[in-house]
């Protein structure tokens, strides 16, 4: 039993009870191997395991592993000057018909060598797990090009390889298309042949897209979303961020995983997504860089009872943030949610989002992907700015 151990004298926010602060004030945890073996009171521990190695914690505060469902986390080049453009009043859109924007981290990203790449975003995933990430979803999306494309899903792969984190990847093939080509024409000669050729590569875990005015249409997504559906892989999609184009009707036709940002979203687009049971990711930290003043309709998603998730949306021009407990305290602040609505928008709902059945709660058969914190109130992790009270990461029951 070498390889099993007793986390005692916890307080546990186990993140499967419905409805209260969903902690015990003491409580045991049994790991073993990579798998939670028990959680409960210590009168309740099985004979088989009151031999293993006791670990006490005096009282600290134990939860699930945290999970950053949304991330563009590969790329190359610093947006700093356009950042200085949008202060001195230039728009999103504007930017972006400019040439700036996304074109500029494409070029960049282009030139950029894959031993790049990977060094930028092992310094982007060290700062999450500091903060007790055990998840990250990776998106492509700033190639535009097969070769590009193909080359930011290796990278976003391979990072499991350098780190002890799991990584999920989403192609965003339809992220933008290049100013010599209209938006079908890209699609046919490069995201859709890019897709096949990642999925035959086994890179991709899910594909989204972008649809907007400045990005692609519901008609063209769903160009997009149908070949998806042709290779058996799920779907989610950044909808309704700067205006209401339907994407979230889209999204949830297809049982999407996800629908992402939501600012602009109707009251047909909230049903929809409750009929398919897909998860609202908000994105506080691109709400807040931009500017924005319309959030998304929070209130209401908690009625229709859509599952609300938060992420942190690092990317270098609307989010270059890489801290998921600021994005919490964001999405209290900005957006109005709970401290509990919080944690778990980043444990369950977050796994939900991608698809993830067995990460997200504390409970018997799950992996032990665990954080032990130095504070005894889960609100504290909300209501904490700029601190990452981090005792211990627990990552497939290793200590990292």
């Amino acid at each position: 039993m070498s390889d099993c151990y007793i986390l005692t004298d916890a307080r546990l926010a186990p993140m499967h009870v419905e409805g209260g602060p969903g902690y015990s004030q003491s409580g045991v945890v049994v790991v073993d191997g990579a798998t939670i073996a028990f959680v409960g009171a210590e009168d309740g521990l099985p004979e088989q395991y009151r031999s293993a190695q006791r670990r006490p914690l005096e009282g600290r505060l134990v939860t699930p592993g945290l999970i950053d469902c949304h991330t563009h986390l590969i790329y190359h080049g610093s947006r700093a000057r356009e950042f200085e453009m949008r202060q001195t009043g230039a728009s999103y859109e504007e930017i972006m018909r400019a040439g700036g924007g996304i074109f500029s981290t494409v070029e960049a990203t282009r030139l950029a060598s894959n031993e790049e790449l990977l060094s930028g975003a092992l310094v982007r995933v060290d700062r999450l797990i500091s903060e007790g990430v055990t998840t990250v979803e990776i998106k492509s999306g700033y190639g535009l090009d097969i070769e590009t494309e193909l080359r930011m899903l290796r990278v976003a792969r391979m990072l499991e390889q350098h780190r002890p984190i799991r990584i999920r990847t989403t192609f965003l093939g339809a992220h933008a298309y290049p100013k010599h080509m209209d938006a079908d024409e890209y699609l046919d000669d490069v995201c859709l042949p890019a897709m096949g050729a990642a999925d035959a590569e086994g890179l991709v875990d899910a594909v989204d897209g972008f649809c907007e005015t400045v990005g692609f249409s519901s008609r063209q997504v769903d160009r997009v979303f149908e070949q998806a559906a042709k290779l058996g892989l799920p779907v989610k999609l950044h909808a309704e961020q700067l205006s209401d184009q339907g994407g979230a009707i889209l999204a949830a036709s297809y049982q999407a995983l996800s629908a992402d940002h939501l600012e602009f979203l109707s009251d047909e687009g909230i049903a929809a997504m409750a009929a398919a049971g897909t998860v609202a990711v908000l994105l506080p930290g691109a709400f807040f860089m931009l500017k924005e003043t319309q959030k998304p309709p929070v209130e209401k998603l908690r009625e229709a009872g859509v599952p609300l998730a938060i992420a942190t949306d690092c990317n270098p021009g609307s989010s270059p943030m890489t801290s998921l407990l600021l994005a919490m305290n964001m999405g209290a602040i900005l957006f109005g949610l709970s401290p509990q609505e919080c944690l778990e928008g980043v444990t369950k709902n977050a796994a939900r989002a991608l698809g993830l059945s067995d990460v997200g709660q504390i409970k018997p058969g799950m992996r032990a992907d665990l954080n032990i914190w130095d504070v005894d109130d889960p609100a504290e992790l909300t209501y904490r700015m700029g601190d990452a009270p981090l005792k211990q990461r627990i990552f497939g029951g290793a200590e990292c």
